[in-house]
């Protein structure tokens, strides 16, 4: 779950939508902040997931590259 300060203020932002979308949600009475908030959240901690994996990419090749060729410690007392 992505970790943030729930208790910080709500601030004010202008977002683009179809007007027509924007229309027919207010005659439903959808809250749209409530609404998208927690798809916000969702978006936030897949790109940030993404990025640390883009991140560690090298690292984690280098260390399949290196168990490749040396095997782990744990081989060889692990029984077959």
């Amino acid at each position: 779950m992505l970790e943030f300060d729930r208790g910080a203020p709500k601030r004010a932002t202008n977002l683009s939508f179809n007007s027509d979308l924007l229309r027919r949600a207010k005659a439903l009475g959808i809250n749209l902040s409530a609404r998208l908030e927690p798809e916000l959240i969702r978006i936030v901690a897949d790109e940030e997931q993404r990025q640390l994996a883009q991140e560690l990419a090298p690292s984690v090749a280098a260390w399949a590259a290196y168990y490749e060729t040396h095997s782990a410690v744990v081989d060889e007392w692990s029984e077959e």
